[in-house]
């Protein structure tokens, strides 16, 4: 896909994770989304190969072995984030692609983007767990993260084949490339959205809705 992992720019709210979060008398379901949460913006700022249990156990204020407790290592961790980032995004884009009904696609490509800015928006690094490019080829995080990319991928490819049918294209190739184009332009504009923290999910999507407009009356 040709998508790489998050800047290392704080999110919105950057430095929450920093603060220790308690774990005493904390039950077991709510500390473990407290470390999943911890992790995923840890392995979304840095890859997995970069990412610290150290510095996800201090984030949470709990001791590292607790982490080893919980999830067995830091791919178990890794796999955890992957599994929740992955259903929300997915969630996110599915609903967004049924909410509008057969719509043209250039309102259809603003609601997607607004479902991802909106589930993004208390993580904004969660979006690099799923497209992180430091995981170990041949691996089972790398095959469980290309997996939840397919799932992406045809959603994305579903919408920009619309895209292209309601302009009268039907060519498969053209469909697949606009599909790159498509998810590599995701990836930029989250990129661009954690450098730019006091950026809203609402203001990012009046900024899509605009910049679409300019993209369509330009080739108009």
């Amino acid at each position: 896909m040709g998508t790489a992992r998050g800047p290392e720019a704080s999110p919105s709210g950057a430095g929450r994770g920093e603060r220790a979060a308690g774990t005493k008398g904390v039950p077991r379901a709510r500390r473990e989304e407290q470390i999943v949460a911890a992790a995923t913006e840890e392995f979304g700022r840095h890859g997995h190969a970069s990412a610290s249990m150290s510095a996800i156990a201090r984030r949470v204020g709990v001791t590292k072995p607790m982490l080893y407790t919980y999830f067995g290592s830091k791919d178990g961790l890794y796999l955890a984030c992957l599994e929740r980032v992955a259903a929300r995004l997915l969630t996110a884009i599915g609903e967004a692609m049924t909410a509008g009904g057969p719509q043209p696609a250039a309102p259809l490509a603003h609601r997607v983007l607004t479902a991802l800015f909106a589930a993004l928006e208390d993580e904004r690094h969660a979006w690099f767990v799923l497209y992180d490019r430091t995981l170990p080829p041949g691996s089972e995080l790398r095959s469980a993260a290309e997996r939840h990319r397919a799932a992406v991928d045809e959603l994305a490819a579903a919408g920009t084949a619309a895209l292209l049918r309601h302009g009268g294209n039907a060519d498969p190739l053209d469909a697949d490339a606009l599909k790159h184009v498509w998810t590599g332009t995701v990836s930029a504009l989250v990129g661009w959205w954690i450098c730019h923290p006091e950026q809203s999910a609402e203001d990012m999507s009046d900024r899509c809705a605009r910049l679409l407009t300019a993209i369509r009356e330009g080739a108009s």
